[in-house]
């Protein structure tokens, strides 16, 4: 029996499909999301949106596995808003862990972590998970035969402010309600508002709403479908060398 590329979600797979795809060494994607406000114009969801779609073109293109998305994450600054459902920081990083650990259990060897939240407690989060895992099979990582990565689609979304968007775009802007334009359209409800304020830096402070009256950083009102699948497209291109990367 030979394992399909057609099948990409790791959970659709039997057990013994399971098996062959940890034999020839295929690469496990987790996609890693959020519940979270973005402003009154954008769903729950876009954490978990866009790294699922993101993560799902490019297991397709590199005949990698996706696993089960986690859909919930950390989000501190944005709790005061409606909506916002966040787990703690040891909760996140535990999941992350305890999931890597029984992959490898099964017999894979290659990961990519893929957040589609940007928050720096979360990519922390995962980082020291990965890290944690490594260290206890340090010996294996050492000798590279486990490797993870952990980044966030906005690592290379963001690498695109400046030349093609305001170098201040951010959170529920013209990059990220472009790219839910482009993926779900049907969830976005209405243009929201620019708003370029941001948080101090260094301050913490305990309503962000002071700064950021509808959570956003940015300007969807001039967001598109077609600005959405450039992003979406350029960031797949350059996941799918991470993937080549770890293939390597």
């Amino acid at each position: 029996m030979k394992h399909s590329k057609d099948k990409v979600w790791l959970a659709e797979l039997s057990m013994e499909e399971l098996k062959q795809a940890a034999e020839v060494g295929k690469v496990i994607i987790i996609p890693v999301g959020s519940v979270e406000e973005h402003g009154p114009h954008l769903p729950l969801c876009t954490d978990s949106l866009q790294p699922e779609y993101v993560a799902l073109e490019v297991a397709k293109k590199t005949d990698s596995l996706l696993a089960s998305p986690l859909k919930y994450g950390v989000c501190s600054t944005t709790r005061i808003f409606p909506g916002t459902i966040s787990i703690s920081f040891h909760s996140l990083y535990r999941i992350t862990r305890e999931v890597v650990e029984e992959f490898i259990r099964n017999g894979f060897k290659r990961f990519l972590i893929l957040s589609g939240h940007a928050d720096e407690e979360q990519m922390v989060a995962l980082r020291l998970a990965a890290e944690h895992v490594l260290w206890r099979r340090r010996e294996e990582s050492q000798k590279r035969k486990i490797r993870i990565m952990v980044c966030t689609d906005y690592d290379f979304a963001y690498a695109l402010r400046g030349k093609y968007f305001d170098e201040k775009d951010g959170h529920g802007g013209t990059i990220e309600t472009s790219r839910v334009m482009a993926i779900r359209p049907d969830l976005i409800k209405g243009k929201g508002k620019k708003n370029f304020q941001k948080i101090p830096k260094f301050e913490i402070v305990v309503n962000p709403r002071d700064f950021l009256p509808e959570g956003i950083i940015g300007d969807p009102t001039i967001a598109s479908a077609e600005k959405g699948r450039f992003i979406n497209d350029y960031i797949i291109k350059e996941m799918v060398k991470l993937i080549d990367e770890l293939k390597s």
